[in-house]
């Protein structure tokens, strides 16, 4: 089985292909970026599946980010692994970022908690608590800082995501502290591809995990002027 996997959730643009059968990465890249994520990326795949060797026509299923991340790089990656699911006539599954940071800890079955944790800004942080087995103990959601703190008394945790060191810096003084701190722009794009593996397309709906709205609206719409009659003028 191969899987394309792609992220563009957050400050990286990424893209990968998984072979299943040998348990081995074919090609794989990422880029660091805050914008520009919309020209970047279909090139970066044209090149990993270059890398890879196989065509669109020998995938298997299309793995993508859903989020929670950037609004604007959500659509970029899912628009792009629709396309492609589309034309290649194969499955598109979606993969929560979080879950993404998460995966690679889990995989070492430690027995320290992990908190995935993304800068949702204005002091908030989207999270998510998993034990050392993967077994969810708090569901995604965004919080305060001070929130996020709080749930986490329970033991020493991993701090893993772009703002584990947000966490770290702010945490309390009489609380145990992490076991470790691992700061990401992004969730490796391997994991991305594994967990897309493992996903059923029935469950896993390629569509934008959203724990809030977006922080830009589009302006309210003016009452039009009435039209001026002859005389008027």
């Amino acid at each position: 089985m191969l899987i394309l996997a792609i992220d563009t959730a957050l400050d990286h643009c990424a893209a990968a292909v998984l072979d299943i059968d040998s348990a081995a990465m074919r090609a794989e890249e990422t880029l660091s970026m805050k914008r520009g994520h919309a020209e970047a990326l279909m090139p970066l795949i044209a090149r990993v599946m270059r890398q890879s060797g196989a065509g669109f026509h020998e995938l298997d299923r299309i793995a993508v980010t859903t989020g929670p991340g950037s609004f604007t790089g959500l659509r970029v990656g899912l628009s792009a692994a629709r396309g492609i699911a589309l034309a290649a006539h194969r499955p598109v599954v979606g993969v929560t970022t979080l879950s993404a940071y998460a995966a690679p800890i889990v995989s070492e079955d430690r027995t320290s908690p992990v908190i995935s944790a993304i800068d949702a800004r204005h002091d908030h942080l989207y999270y998510q608590v998993v034990s050392g087995s993967g077994e969810e103990l708090v569901a995604p959601q965004v919080a305060t800082i001070a929130d996020v703190l709080a749930a986490a008394r329970s033991g020493a945790p991993h701090l893993v995501g772009n703002a584990a060191s947000i966490l770290a810096d702010r945490w309390p003084s009489d609380a145990v502290a992490p076991v470790a701190v691992d700061t990401r722009a992004g969730p490796d794009i391997a994991w991305v591809a594994w967990l897309g593996a493992a996903a059923d397309p029935a469950h896993a709906a390629a569509r934008p995990f959203y724990l809030r709205a977006p922080d830009v609206k589009p302006p309210a719409k003016t009452p039009l002027e009435p039209a001026r009659t002859a005389a008027s003028q």
